[in-house]
């Protein structure tokens, strides 16, 4: 019993804390994978805490796929080699996709805009007249918020002039957004609210930071606000992490009502809102009106936003606009983390905003990319009725399935029969907490696909899914 001693932390609760203690030794290979758990009556009793409180620890344990319970016998080790395993497979051979001639391989993975709409000579007249203008200056350190002409140019074209320049970070893409603030706001043992499913590098930074991840469903205009509560009631959060329009993975934009309820939750729970305002820029359908999070409230909104997947993937530039109470906190974790994002290409983003070419590259984006909205929506309703359902998010660069129920297929199967066929899907297990909740579920993004290679993908899937439907 003594590899079970621990100390409580202070502010967190208590089976939070003898749930990464035993989490941590079935990782650290100190139990066995099949190894019999002490009971619950021993455990509390050693620990000197309530049953109920190894009744949750347990449960979770399950939950999260560590631990198997046999009614009439005991719980028990189960290695989760499975999940990690996979994903570690999964983004092997996304390597070596890109490595190789992608020409050769259906991408239905990819989440950036394709390169072949980019005016790269565009670019490189950008960078000359940069480099012309400022010389060595354009090379070196800016503001540690960032270039200033950038973030002026940010407010003036994005926001109306009605945000400070001031009150914008530069930063090297949302991924690093969501990473230096949950270092700001998230110590180990909080509790993080997501969507569920949702981006699997937020998962990963949370994890990172030894949070306590809950999840909330989501409906066809965003959270389940009666679930949301009900989470809220129960535990104390530090922040929700959200992505308010074509969310990722699955394309559900929020309504503006369900955005100022959760304002309003934010207040009086007394948490943060972290938006990841995600291909916002590609909308298909005219009804839906932009208004982010941050629009709305100043105080309880992190906004993020990232320039990397409609400008270039390899310009690694996003910004962060932060509540006053937590800019300075947020600078200098920023600051800690990479000093500055590339004083070059800062220049280079601002000028191409502030000459109109962004605004033109956007409109060209939104043009090509729905049509292959429409086609590849068509098509989805015409081959895989009856095998899969989906919601149709008007907008991004992805849409999200769920094979039916007499479907005898998971969508790791699904994935590996694709990979033998040279086509690459996104399996659900990748954004969800517990990767069990997306075993009948994928994702398919149509950035890197033209018409021929949608049709083909989608009838490979066809092909599959309609052999093993009982």
């Amino acid at each position: 019993m003594e590899k079970y001693r621990l100390e409580f932390s202070e502010d967190g609760f208590k089976y939070i804390d003898i749930y990464n203690k035993i989490k941590n030794l079935i990782d650290e290979d100190k139990l066995k994978d099949g190894e019999r758990l002490p009971t619950i009556r021993d455990l509390s009793k050693y620990l000197e805490v309530n049953k109920i409180t190894i009744i949750n620890t347990y449960k979770k344990l399950e939950q999260e796929g560590y631990v198997r319970q046999i009614q009439g016998s005991g719980t028990y080790v189960k290695k989760r080699h499975a999940p990690f395993n996979f994903k570690k497979d999964y983004n092997e051979i996304l390597r070596r996709m890109t490595a190789s001639n992608s020409k050769d391989w259906i991408d239905f993975a990819g989440e950036i805009t394709s390169a072949s709409f980019f005016k790269i000579e565009r670019l490189r007249d950008v960078l000359n007249d940069v480099l012309n203008r400022d010389g060595v200056e354009a090379l070196m350190y800016n503001d540690s918020l960032g270039y200033k002409s950038l973030r002026e140019s940010i407010s003036l074209n994005f926001w109306d002039n009605k945000i400070n320049s001031d009150e914008v970070l530069i930063i090297s893409g949302a991924q690093q957004g969501i990473d230096i603030t949950a270092k700001t706001l998230v110590n180990v043992n909080d509790s993080v609210l997501v969507e569920k499913p949702t981006h699997g590098g937020a998962l990963g930074v949370f994890k990172l930071r030894r949070a306590n991840i809950l999840e909330v469903p989501l409906l066809d205009d965003g959270a389940d606000l009666d679930a949301f509560e009900r989470i809220l009631k129960k535990n104390k959060i530090k922040c929700f992490y959200t992505m308010s329009y074509f969310q990722n993975p699955t394309g559900v934009s929020y309504s503006k009502e369900k955005k100022i309820k959760i304002i309003e939750l934010a207040y009086k729970y007394d948490f943060y809102i972290i938006e990841d305002d995600y291909l916002s820029e590609l909308v298909y359908d005219e009804n839906i009106e932009y208004c982010p999070y941050r629009k709305l409230d100043k105080d309880r909104v992190i906004y993020i936003k990232s320039f990397s997947k409609t400008f270039l993937p390899g310009v690694r530039i996003g910004y962060l606009i932060a509540p006053k109470n937590l800019c300075e906190t947020i600078q200098n974790s920023k600051v800690n983390t990479d000093i500055a994002t590339s004083s070059l290409m800062q220049r280079a983003l601002e000028k191409y905003i502030s000459t109109g070419y962004f605004l033109e590259h956007i409109k060209c984006l939104n043009s090509e990319y729905s049509k292959r909205y429409n086609y590849i929506v068509s098509l989805l309703k015409e081959k895989l009725c009856g095998l899969v359902d989906f919601n149709e998010p008007k907008g991004g660069l992805n849409i999200f399935l769920n094979i039916k129920k007499d479907v005898d297929i998971t969508s790791r199967e699904l994935f590996y029969k694709l990979k033998d066929r040279n086509i690459i899907i996104t399996p659900g297990e990748v954004f969800y907490n517990n990767f069990k909740d997306g075993e009948k579920s994928f994702r398919i993004g149509f950035s890197q696909t033209d018409y021929e290679s949608i049709d083909k993908g989608i009838d490979s899937i066809y092909e599959i899914l309609k052999r093993r439907k009982l």
